[in-house]
């Protein structure tokens, strides 16, 4: 059975990935616009600072890991003060996935994921936006481990057997780790993000039980009594870390399932309904059209004509997948 963070990611649909190495030297601040994927930087040489939008600027040191979810605009800079300058109009890429610029006095990492829109409306606004792991944490060595392995792929002699297959997949190893890493420093009670609520032991607890028996038919009291709080006081706290309401929560989570299990053109729509604890087809169908908008049975139908219609547009290269998008 496996955890409930392993249940999200066994079910993300990854659009696209990809890491690159970002090198730069001497006076330098680079700007990397926003956008709606889920993020990692980590510095392997030298020190850095990362400004994001209305926070004060931060002082990044080797061996720190950021993550960022739903990624907004930042500036990374060799010091505050210096003006910056648009990243894809004066980075140059050099093979394989490397972006340079000026030096190498500061080395940093970069991997960027981009998920199917309804998988990353689920996981994105779930997380916190901005995540630092720093180097002194204990959790850090784990992260200095795939880093090295990482880096070395990424300037490997270019088209090593298997190179691109690795790099993703100490890609996904180093997003998991990062965010075990947050999971596991001390913050105050009100650290909101459901990474944080998995690492809470009464919030935790419950959502461990969720995630086993989904099935189950819950009331928010019996899972008051299973994190030994209050009625309101557990429903507040669970909003408060998770930012759904628990029996929302529950929905939501079965409609993912849901949502990837309709891919089997096999399967019973009444099995379904009834394997995630819905009494009849129409309660379930109507659950599923609250959260995706359409029926079971069309949802899968639409996404396909969607898709002929609206052509995807594949992300050019790796390096702009990890640190800005296409142009």
């Amino acid at each position: 059975m496996m955890d409930p963070f392993s249940q999200i990611f066994s079910l993300l649909a990854v659009k696209s990935a990809a890491t690159a190495r970002f090198e730069a030297g001497g006076k330098w601040a680079l700007r990397f616009p926003a956008k709606p994927y889920l993020k990692f930087n980590a510095v392997l040489e030298g020190e850095s600072w990362i400004t994001l939008p209305g926070s004060a600027p931060c002082k990044l040191e080797r061996g720190d890991t950021f993550l960022m979810a739903d990624a907004p605009e930042f500036i990374i800079s060799s010091a505050p003060d210096i003006p910056a300058q648009e990243a894809a109009t004066v980075l140059d890429h050099l093979p394989p996935n490397i972006l340079h610029f000026g030096g190498k006095e500061t080395v940093m990492i970069g991997g960027g994921f981009v998920f199917e829109e309804n998988d990353a409306r689920f996981l994105l606004g779930m997380l916190p936006k901005f995540v630092l792991i720093p180097a002194h944490q204990a959790e850090a060595e784990a992260l200095r481990t795939t880093l090295s392995l990482l880096n070395a792929e990424l300037t490997s002699q270019q088209g090593a057997m298997g190179s691109s297959l690795v790099t993703r997949r100490l890609a996904d190893i180093l997003l998991v780790q990062g965010m075990r890493a947050y999971g596991m420093q001390k913050q105050g009670s009100d650290t909101q993000g459901w990474i944080r609520a998995l690492a809470d032991p009464q919030i935790g607890r419950v959502l461990t039980h969720i995630h086993r028996d989904l099935g189950a038919t819950y009331s928010v009291q019996e899972l008051a009594t299973m994190a030994g709080m209050s009625r309101s006081g557990f429903a507040l706290r669970f909003r408060n870390l998770v930012g759904y309401a628990p029996l929302e929560y529950i929905c939501h989570w079965r409609m993912q399932i849901a949502r990837n299990d309709l891919r089997d053109p096999n399967l019973s729509i009444a099995d379904l309904a009834a394997r995630l604890g819905y009494g009849s087809e129409s309660a379930f169908g109507n659950a599923f059209k609250r959260v995706f908008g359409t029926s079971p049975r069309a949802y899968w139908q639409n996404s396909d004509m969607n898709a002929h219609d609206t052509p995807r547009s594949p992300f050019t290269s790796q390096t702009e997948t990890a640190f800005f998008p296409a142009r």
